[in-house]
């Protein structure tokens, strides 16, 4: 099964990336170069069997499901329903603490490392779709988690995921 990854060092806690990158709505529309819209069906808070709808920006649509939901350092998702091209498509993001050090300083952060995998359907289509999808889908992670990193330096977005993550007690 093909699989895409990223990733990118930023310079918060686990538990503040880890919010960020479960930010909703307004917020979530600001940073994430990817989703046009999404939601959570039936539910106020992810949590591991909880559904989302997200309409991508260039129009494609998928139903997925968190298969786990474990702040601060992991989420995974898996694909009810989405588009034909796709047989399966699953996705995790990590976080785990990172210390760098800038200009002689050491500072705190998080590695974060977010994994795609996918498989195309129809079969035959696999040796032509897969090389696509893995330029298409690299390009698209990799701008994701980019735009990830600089809403890890964006005050109103912190601001919003620390209200957030003491909502869900964290």
């Amino acid at each position: 099964m093909p699989q895409v990854s990223a990733a990118q060092w930023v310079p918060v806690s686990p538990a503040t990336a880890f919010a960020v990158s479960q930010t909703t709505g307004e917020v979530r529309l600001a940073w994430d170069p990817f989703v046009r819209h999404q939601h959570l069906v039936d539910a106020d808070r992810p949590q591991k069997g909880v559904r989302t709808v997200t309409r991508a920006r260039v129009g494609l649509r998928m139903v997925s499901e968190y298969a786990s939901y474990r702040p601060p350092t992991s989420v995974g998702m898996t694909m009810v329903s989405g588009p034909w091209f796709f047989a399966t498509f699953g996705g995790g993001w990590r976080f785990a603490p990172e210390e760098r050090v800038l200009d002689g300083t050491p500072i705190a952060g998080t590695l974060a490392t977010w994994k795609y995998s996918y498989a195309v359907r129809p079969a035959w289509l696999r040796p032509v779709a897969e090389p696509i999808g893995q330029w298409l889908l690299g390009r698209e992670i990799r701008a994701r988690i980019a735009a990830f990193a600089l809403a890890c330096t964006d005050a109103d977005v912190l601001a919003a995921a620390e209200q957030d993550r003491r909502a869900d007690g964290a």
